[in-house]
């Protein structure tokens, strides 16, 4: 059964749900590290006064047995402490929608003037189930020693300059868990905060850049018989599907339009003493290429960016059509934050996690995980019999 995830959740609704199947049987869930990722994703810089009541646990209803996987489907509740069903927030219509919102679509969509239940359907609160679903994949992931890393590279006109590489991600990731917006440089990080500050002043908003990185996958990953199979489309999709994200990159991205062949293509080298590593041997000097040639894995890290556009809810409004009257107004606030750039990191980061344990699955089935464990190290003996000695 491919590996599979549907969410629920609303702004303002009772909980989020994530009902995800194809994971095996017999893997065990490290719940502090999946209750650490919804922390981390209602924390950083910028944040409203939502997160300050929300504390998001992964609660689980079916799939699970003493902390390990059965088999079954999983549903995962997040419940929501801000559920307010009746009040006056919920039960009032909204009929000036926000620019950049699902609210115009929405109302248009399902033929009503009142923007209420697509901006709840629509709001990022869906995200608090999609982290879990990709951290319980991450927990599978990590028993083949394939890790996901991501964070905050920068906002405006500040990118960090920050090197990852498998050698030292580790310690970036340190760096980042103690930055308030999930940068790991610190310059970068005192000025995107001056930023997300200056914004707020100007009841405005500010968006920026996210960057993950994936370590350990085997090369052969993906395929390259149908569109929809490669991985980096499926990677592109997961990230473009989380909200308020307008652009994706694989490896150097879009600069690939701007440098020749030679400059862009990573040369491939054989060392036969590193045959034991992930990608048996085969390593590149460089990885502009972001470990994905052919909508397939080539053994280096995988490397995603990904741009969030400002938020689409400013205190200051902005310039809209009351779809009551047809008159011109100032749209509708909503209780939202200034910056959700760090959340957006965390989201993606477990957005991708799930994708590569989507496709790992794929191609190392089984029911059990000592079944998809026998799947994979009979691939790995395959593929380093076929190497150069």
């Amino acid at each position: 059964m491919p590996l599979t995830c549907k969410t629920a959740g609303e702004s303002h609704g009772p909980c989020g749900i994530a009902f995800i199947e194809g994971i095996p049987a017999g893997l065990t869930l490290d719940v502090d590290f999946i209750n650490n990722e919804l922390l981390r994703r209602q924390g950083g810089y910028g944040r409203g006064g939502r997160q300050a009541i929300e504390q998001d646990k992964a609660v689980f209803l079916s799939g699970v047995r003493l902390g390990v996987t059965t088999g079954a489907p999983l549903v995962v509740q997040i419940a929501n402490k801000d559920s307010r069903l009746n009040d006056l927030e919920v039960t009032h219509a909204i009929h000036k929608p926000r620019p950049g919102h699902a609210d115009f679509a929405g109302s248009m969509k399902w033929l009503t003037n009142d923007c209420r239940n697509t901006l709840e359907r629509a709001s990022a609160r869906e995200t608090a189930a999609r982290t879990v679903a990709g951290a319980i994949a991450r927990c599978l992931l990590k028993e083949f020693q394939i890790e996901v890393f991501g964070f905050v590279r920068g906002m405006l006109d500040v990118v960090a300059p920050t090197e990852v590489t498998p050698e030292n991600w580790k310690s970036i990731r340190d760096a980042r868990d103690d930055s308030a917006v999930y940068c790991p440089d610190d310059a970068t990080c005192k000025a995107i905060i001056a930023y997300i500050r200056s914004a707020k002043e100007d009841k405005d908003t500010v968006g920026g850049l996210c960057e993950t990185h994936v370590f350990g996958c085997p090369p052969g990953l993906g395929s390259c018989v149908q569109w929809n199979e490669k991985l980096d489309s499926k990677l592109a999709g997961a990230v473009m599907g989380v909200q308020a994200f307008k652009s994706v990159g694989i490896g150097i991205g879009a600069q690939c339009g701007l440098l020749r062949g030679s400059e862009v293509h990573d040369p491939i080298i054989f060392d036969a003493t590193n045959r034991t590593a992930c990608h048996f041997g085969f390593t590149r000097p460089t990885n502009h290429a972001g470990g994905i040639e052919g909508g397939m894995t080539n053994g280096m890290p995988i490397v995603v960016q990904g741009t969030m556009k400002p938020i689409a809810t400013l205190l200051q409004g902005m310039d809209s059509v009351d779809l009551e009257t047809g008159q011109a107004a100032r749209s509708d606030y909503e209780r939202s934050d200034v910056c959700a750039l760090p959340a957006a990191s965390v989201v993606m980061e477990n957005a991708i996690g799930f994708e590569i344990a989507a496709v790992f699955l794929e191609t190392f089935s089984g029911a059990t995980l000592e079944m998809v464990r026998a799947s994979h190290d009979a691939f790995a003996d395959a593929a380093r019999k076929i190497t150069p000695s």
